[in-house]
């Protein structure tokens, strides 16, 4: 009988998707060949040789078929850990084991011993090799079941099945080929796969049915895990598309409805011109929860904030929603910069969902082109001003939800026609080009003063938005980042 050996690769690093087609072409292939062999062995009731070559190439056969079935369940791309085995087949071997592969239960060979069993009808002699014995948990000095014993090893259930198959074979000359479940003497239950045949005498009738059996229990329970597993694998992403629906919609009806560039006033040398980009992630798969909001007050100044709540998802912005709710009303209502960071504090610090954010909130008055600004472990605002760039000295100020009574300062800043304010959540870099790299950080501060001259020469808040994004727009970040940017001015 032709033999073929497949190398499968390491489990910690699944099998490339050709190389997986080539094993199934030539698992194909061996199939083929053991189907010619089978094809050659007619079974002879003068040569029991001829007749066990049959039997080892039917099981040949369906262990070839378990192999294809589970290098097409590799191929089509199931997650790591939950690989199908792959075959070394060789010809003329009873008891068959597959490499090892991680199921639920670890990592493990898959053993499927077979035995084979002759019943004769004639003499009512049985002869069951010694494999078939041990796969029954028989004892040879208690001697080979009969045909009507057999039943008493499987369980009620497929009791019914099995003697199905045995009649079908004796009486109508159809082949075994099915499962059943057995009980053995020390009570494990064991799912066994039944192959077998008749011999037909001279005048044509069943003389005597030949059959092996395997035990396929191992084999079926990592089928079953496979199958559980791409089941949980498939709710997995239906939950996760979902929360990212959720949260995506959630991020929209919480943000700014502005788009494009918005002025506040609408008017004056000392007005704002606002416009605000959000950058997402690589991957895109998680929303973060940074926000950006801009707002005219009652009063007539403008109210500007950039935050960044810890997390992903829909915990993340439902928790930025709640910020950025409580930090509008409180600027409505007429709230300092300052005690009002003390209070979004003292607000995440009661969540029912505790979590570290941080922010920057901004009062901008048009009269005296003042603004007064406070943070919580957040970037400082960068300001540009003819041609170059600076960080805005920080007031103190911890993260929200580090500490309960924190005290956040102030500080002030007079700001002149042409000056261009940006505002900023921490990942606007990427980590690899941020932390690694001491010519940068995650804030973007230094490729963003770098840009000084052009920030300065823009002649609105969108045409620096612009320039900002094609510095940044293309990096592969780990998280989302905005910015918001306030030109002073006409």
């Amino acid at each position: 009988m032709p033999s073929h050996t497949f190398a499968d690769r390491s489990a910690a690093q699944p099998p490339e998707r050709g190389t997986v087609e080539a094993l199934i072409s030539q698992t194909h292939r061996l199939r083929g060949d053991v189907d010619a062999v089978r094809r050659d062995a007619v079974p002879d009731e003068d040569d029991p040789r001829l007749r066990w070559q049959r039997a080892l190439c039917d099981l040949a056969v369906h262990h070839l078929d378990d192999l294809g079935l589970q290098l097409g369940q590799l191929r089509d791309g199931m997650p790591p850990g939950a690989e199908a085995p792959l075959a070394e087949a060789a010809g003329g071997v009873a008891t068959v084991q597959l490499p090892a592969t991680r199921t639920e239960s670890g990592p493990g060979p898959v053993n499927t011993p077979a035995g084979s069993a002759e019943w004769n009808l004639l003499t009512d002699e049985v002869d069951w090799s010694e494999e078939l014995f041990r796969l029954f948990g028989r004892s040879p000095e208690d001697g080979a079941l009969s045909l009507d014993e057999l039943p008493s090893f499987v369980v009620p259930e497929d009791q019914q099945l099995l003697t199905a198959m045995v009649t079908d074979c004796l009486v109508d000359g159809k082949p075994i080929d099915g499962e059943f479940r057995i009980t053995r003497p020390d009570s494990t239950t064991r799912t066994v796969h039944m192959m077998g045949e008749p011999v037909l005498d001279a005048d044509g009738c069943t003389a005597s049915m030949w059959a092996v059996v395997r035990d396929v229990t191992e084999l079926r329970r990592r089928r079953q895990a496979v199958h559980d597993t791409r089941d949980s694998l498939r709710r997995q992403q239906h939950i996760a598309r979902t929360e990212r629906r959720i949260a995506v919609e959630l991020q929209e009806s919480v943000l700014p409805p502005w788009r494009g560039s918005l002025r506040l006033p609408p008017g004056g040398s000392t007005s704002l011109d606002l416009a605000a980009h959000y950058l997402p992630s690589a991957t895109g798969a998680l929303i973060g929860g940074d926000w950006y909001d801009a707002m005219p007050l009652p009063d007539g100044r403008a109210l500007l904030s950039v935050g960044d709540l810890t997390g992903h998802g829909v915990a993340a912005t439902s928790g930025m929603a709640m910020l950025l709710g409580a930090l509008r009303g409180m600027a409505v209502a007429g709230a300092e910069p300052g005690p009002l960071m003390g209070w979004l504090n003292q607000l995440l610090d009661a969540s029912a969902q505790p979590a570290l954010g941080s922010a920057v909130c901004c009062r901008y008055d048009p009269a005296t082109a003042t603004l007064t600004w406070s943070q919580a472990g957040h970037p400082a605002p960068l300001l540009f001003r003819e041609g170059i760039g600076r960080a805005l000295e920080a007031p103190e100020g911890v993260l929200l939800g580090a500490t309960s009574g924190a005290v956040y300062g102030q500080a002030e800043e007079r700001l002149l026609p042409g000056d261009v304010l940006v505002l900023r959540t921490d990942g606007l870099s990427p980590r690899s080009m941020g932390l690694d790299d001491p010519a940068d950080d995650a804030t973007g501060a230094p490729r963003l003063l770098a840009l000084a001259p052009r920030l300065s020469a823009a002649r609105s808040a969108q045409e620096c938005v612009r320039v900002v994004a094609e510095e940044f727009g293309g990096a592969e970040r780990e998280d989302d980042a905005c910015v918001l940017v306030a030109r002073i001015g006409p």
